[in-house]
């Protein structure tokens, strides 16, 4: 059986007991960093454990090596240096071959730095894309915050201490005024969170905010109306004042069209309301 252990992205007290107990059962522990992996193991006195290196430079051939392994009945942790294996760390390589073969997968949930700064950013939270990290090259990286901010959806985004000021600049050569959050040492004794705009942020980098640790930004989402969709709400205004003037209810004619066309029947109740009432 293949284990994925999520591991404390900062404070060690941030792990499962059953993640304690699986690395203390397992017969090898697979991981991105054996150093670090050594350090959470002593402090929590798990002792005698193989450790196999496994990162995104030797992914695929050690992949075959763990594979090897489970079929000799050999139970294997995966662990990355800090939270969810796979999740902007190596794992989805290993997973996919290991389905293929018919072995079994264990997932065991824990900490994640996303949803971390995420729900504490005071920014929406309902609907989210995970991006993780973004190009380097600029033009690639421009055009890729640029869909982003069209996004409808809140941005998750994770960055590193030497190129978090980039990122914010750019951000705010795009839009400025945009709500963002910033999150860095997550969990850990100097933990900061800010949520401000862009323009706001990028002042308080080098400053009040440190260019150290990893970084989360959050990015709000794009609350512009596209006056393509006021346009096609006021023709779904007029299919429903049909309707009703061939003897359909008021009321059965909305929720009937926003049904049908899939959008907010507030919003569309509103909107007739404002022409025909």
């Amino acid at each position: 059986m293949l284990y994925l252990v999520a591991t404390p992205i900062g404070n060690l007290e941030d792990i499962t007991l059953r993640a304690l107990r699986v690395l203390k059962n397992v017969d090898i522990i697979a991981c991105e960093d054996t150093r670090n992996t050594q350090k959470l193991l002593n402090h929590y006195e798990i002792t005698g454990k193989q450790l196999l290196s496994y990162h995104e430079h030797n992914e695929e051939k050690m992949s075959d090596k763990i594979i090897e392994y489970l079929k000799e009945n050999v139970d294997v942790a995966l662990v990355t240096d800090a939270g969810m294996p796979c999740i902007s760390d190596p794992g989805y390589i290993l997973i996919n071959k290991i389905k293929k073969e018919g072995l079994s997968v264990t997932a065991l949930p824990g900490a994640n730095a996303g949803l971390t700064a995420l729900i504490s950013s005071g920014i929406e939270s309902y609907n989210y894309t995970f991006y993780g990290f973004l190009p380097r090259k600029t033009k690639e990286l421009r055009n890729k915050l640029e869909n982003i901010l069209n996004s409808k959806t809140t941005g998750i985004i994770y960055e590193s201490p030497y190129r978090i000021k980039n990122l914010i600049t750019e951000l705010v050569n795009i839009e400025p005024t945009r709500e963002i959050s910033i999150a860095r040492e997550l969990t850990k004794m100097f933990e900061q969170i800010e949520t401000k705009s862009a323009q706001e942020v990028l002042e308080m980098i080098g400053g009040e905010i440190k260019e150290k640790g990893e970084f989360v930004v959050i990015i709000s989402p794009n609350k512009n109306v596209d006056e393509n969709i006021q346009v096609e709400l006021s023709e779904i205004v007029e299919i429903i004042y049909k309707k009703v003037k061939n003897g359909e209810k008021k009321s059965e004619a909305i929720k009937n069209t926003a049904k049908e066309f899939n959008i907010n029947k507030k919003e569309v109740y509103n909107l007739y309301h404002e022409k025909y009432d």
